[in-house]
């Protein structure tokens, strides 16, 4: 034998097993079986490499099925220049030091080749790659920034990615392209920089976008000058500018990509329906009653509802949207963001309403500025407030991922016999603590640290 992890508990990854006491037996890679025991057994047997579980849980490896910024290819939905190399590197060893061990980077106009460039080098998680290649995405991305996109980017197709590795469809649409939580950290107060010389922060953003363009970013609903001056007082800006001029800003930041990025998930949509791919599509308030439609007209396609927590919605909205969108088939998704130890923009409130309401089907991280939350954070927070039992949170996160992403994880994400060794042992006491992490059954993380 390989490796033997014994004397700790074990949850499998289905949602409702979850052994006290196991070992659980690896061999080139992949799990070799499980011994269940009041005592563990499985102790005496041979095996090139131990460890002992004892005070901790063994669960599959974490597959995290929206995240950014672990490539070295063009970033965000709307392909920004890459990430630096160590950013990469950082953003990368955060994720598998939070029990991640598998991850899709959905920023979705990246190359297959572009997983790993010059600084970047190969990482021990399993990273893949989603591709919005459409030319209503492509077109919504250089609205908005596009410096990270060369020729070879804006030629490619939904075909050659998949044949050059991607493994689903997405981001239809994101924070830059629909007015979301890229527009409040990072171009709106860029804008405002340039042509005031002074800082917003993120929060005053969001104030002053809700008031020029509502949640659904529609002008109509925008607030009158005078109440749109008493925000500008409320965010620290008085006597910067006036109200006609805040106005002109945000529109020009937030609208031009808008309807673009919207007639994109049509293109996403009849995509996924013909090459038979999951498809990752940004779910917030003002895209709702696109997703709700286009699932509707696709129910042959798999559509995964990102970020169904989205911080644009109202948590009765939320739950339900996502309630409406789950009848008609959609995988609904939830993103820790920052909302769960972070709080720098984002609170828990629309997570709380989609767990209490039960209609979760994964989590994962989005980026949140690069401030996101761990998913084991997330799992155990559902778990000490007794919204779900533990087994039930960990499958968010493992099995109920890797039966959607089947290209990517179908051969993971379950403790049981054949399935491949990725596995993680967490403390018992607060299941967000790693210790150890293995990937294709080698250490890669023990005792906290980087193997």
């Amino acid at each position: 034998m390989d490796l033997v992890i014994r004397n700790g508990g074990l949850i499998t990854g289905d949602g409702k097993t979850f052994h006290k006491r196991a070992a659980v037996f690896v061999r080139k890679g992949r799990i070799a079986g499980i011994e269940v025991a009041e005592v563990a057994a499985g102790a005496e047997i041979a095996a090139r490499e131990t460890i002992d579980a004892t005070g901790g849980i063994v669960m599959p490896g974490l597959i995290n099925a929206h995240a950014h910024g672990c490539i070295r290819g063009p970033s965000m939905p709307s392909g920004s220049k890459p990430f630096e190399g160590e950013d990469v590197s950082y953003f990368r060893n955060r994720h598998l030091l939070q029990g991640t061990t598998t991850l899709l980077n959905v920023c979705g106009l990246a190359m297959a080749d572009e997983v790993d460039v010059n600084e970047a080098e190969p990482h021990a998680m399993d990273i893949r790659i989603s591709t919005a290649h459409t030319p209503k995405n492509i077109e919504a991305a250089l609205v908005v920034d596009g410096k990270g996109l060369s020729a070879r980017h804006l030629s490619a197709t939904i075909d050659d990615l998949l044949a050059s590795g991607a493994v689903a469809l997405g981001e239809a649409g994101g924070g830059q392209t629909l007015g979301g939580g890229a527009q409040e950290y990072r171009f709106i107060p860029q804008a405002f920089l340039q042509e005031f010389g002074v800082e917003v922060t993120p929060a005053a953003a969001r104030r002053l976008k809700n008031a020029v363009l509502g949640r659904y970013l529609d002008p109509v609903d925008g607030l009158a000058n005078l109440t749109l001056i008493d925000e500008l007082e409320r965010c620290g800006l008085s006597g910067v500018t006036g109200a006609d001029r805040v106005r002109e800003i945000i529109t020009q930041s937030v609208m031009p990509s808008v309807a673009l990025s919207l007639a994109g998930f049509d293109q996403i949509a009849r995509e996924a329906e013909r090459v038979g791919y999951p498809a990752i599509f940004h779910n917030a308030a003002p895209s709702a009653k696109r997703l709700i439609a286009v699932v509707e007209k696709h129910p042959k396609a798999r559509f995964v509802a990102g970020h169904s927590n989205h911080p644009s919605f109202l948590p009765d909205e939320a739950v339900s949207i996502a309630q409406n969108l789950r009848r008609k088939g959609a995988i609904i998704d939830v993103s820790t963001l920052d909302c769960i130890g972070t709080r720098w923009r984002n609170d828990p409130s629309n997570l709380d309403a989609l767990i209490d309401a039960g209609c979760v089907d994964t989590i994962s991280t989005d980026f949140a500025g690069g401030h996101w939350d761990g998913i084991l954070e997330a799992i155990q927070r559902m778990v000490r407030k007794k919204q779900l039992s533990a087994a039930e949170a960990v499958a968010l996160a493992t099995g109920n991922v890797a039966r959607v992403f089947t290209q990517m994880a179908g051969d993971r994400g379950l403790i049981e016999k054949g399935k491949r060794a990725d596995l993680i042992v967490v403390d018992h006491v607060n299941l967000s603590r790693v210790r150890h992490v293995v990937i294709a059954g080698c250490i890669v993380v023990r005792n906290g640290r980087l193997v």
